[in-house]
């Protein structure tokens, strides 16, 4: 073989490189990937001394000695990996810190044998975030402190979206090729109004404002080619028929492996999966276990490894979040813990819940 078809032929394979770069990965691919992952089992995580992704993120209130303790909670239930939101107001307050704090915490996981999904936007709770020291939260109620990112000044101006640009491309493009890192879960539940709690701030054209947005994310994130898989979950709606609503369609034709939430029964779950198994696709479960919808580990987590289904259940160390109150809590007050808690796993101790759960949890994961 010549020098000069031994260029020929690299230039060729550098073009194909180049055009498979920046779009969705094929089924193929996509099945490759699972194959080669282990069955993904965790929970959503914010260290319990943390309201919400800024506390968790800024510099004066990182806490990577509570993070590491409360990994090793989850390395003891055999968990095997987390899902992790981030916030692009950390990041504009200190690029380089946020980052290095990012790295610090996928440190701190796989000392604990476990990867992380990073989340690195949220349309969830309150639209109007500000840097800075968080309010302490209104006792007895819900992930009183959560804020969105962006906030509503940057989502509902669709000209200010390219200011998230060098946030998504700064994170993905630093850890494209960390083994650490399982998936990036672009935004969570983009089109969510909030209507039990913040609706009457939040615009009518939300889900056309959050669509704008995560078509140009995922080519931002698209444009890097990370390794790993690129996705949006679904949250609500129909997944299967002629009612899916755009943004729906676009996170279900866009993501390389299906994520989706259900805070429902055993019964409903199977059906949601069923309606999400025609895209072909490996499916993961970022969000679910709401105990007095019907949503629990028992049987819940047993039937997503008998699918191969990633599960994360929301909640794990009862804190600052306050997520052990329900959802209602925004309707009706709360003066004391509820009887069943809504989410979470330990008590700030470290002690479980319900010991038994526990030992379910560590018999359907395989943990010593």
């Amino acid at each position: 073989m010549t020098a000069r078809f031994r260029f020929a032929v690299l230039i060729l394979a550098l073009a194909a490189s180049d055009a498979r770069a920046g779009e969705r990965w094929s089924k193929e691919k996509a099945d490759a990937w699972a194959r080669k992952t282990p069955w993904l089992v965790g929970c959503n995580f914010i260290p319990s001394n943390a309201v919400n992704q800024l506390e968790m993120w800024q510099g004066d209130s990182f806490d990577p000695i509570t993070i590491d303790r409360e990994f090793g909670l989850a390395e003891s239930l055999g968990f095997n990996s987390v899902r992790v939101f981030l916030h692009d107001l950390a990041y504009k307050a200190d690029p380089e810190g946020f980052l290095k704090r990012v790295d610090q915490v996928l440190g701190l996981a796989d000392k604990h044998h476990i990867g992380v999904m990073l989340v690195p936007l949220d349309s969830v709770w309150n639209p109007f975030p500000k840097a800075g020291p968080q309010a302490a939260p209104k006792a007895h109620l819900h992930n009183a402190g959560w804020v969105q990112s962006p906030g509503l000044d940057i989502l509902k101006v669709p000209a200010r979206h390219d200011e998230l640009k060098p946030y998504i491309e700064g994170l993905v493009g630093r850890f494209k090729t960390d083994r650490r890192v399982h998936a990036w879960d672009l935004i969570n539940e983009p089109d969510n109004r909030n209507g039990s709690s913040y609706g009457k701030f939040e615009p009518e054209n939300k889900a056309e404002l959050a669509l704008a947005l995560l078509r140009k994310v995922f080519a931002w994130a698209r444009a890097i080619d990370p390794e790993q898989p690129l996705t949006a979950g679904v949250w609500t709606g129909d997944y299967d028929g002629a009612k899916t609503s755009p943004i729906n369609r676009y996170q279900l034709e866009a993501s390389d492996v299906i994520t989706f939430h259900s805070y429902d029964p055993l019964a409903i779950l199977k059906k949601k999966v069923a309606a999400l198994r025609r895209y072909g696709r490996p499916l993961i479960c970022t969000e679910y276990m709401a105990r007095p919808n019907g949503s629990t580990f028992d049987p819940v987590l047993a039937y997503f490894k008998d699918e191969r289904i990633g599960a994360y259940n929301w909640g794990f160390v009862a804190g600052k979040s306050q997520t052990i109150y329900p959802w209602d809590s925004w309707q009706k007050p709360y003066s004391a813990e509820p009887k069943v808690w809504f989410h979470d796993v330990f008590r700030k101790d470290g002690t479980p819940y319900d010991p038994a759960e526990v030992a379910y949890i560590r018999t359907v994961t395989g943990a010593r």
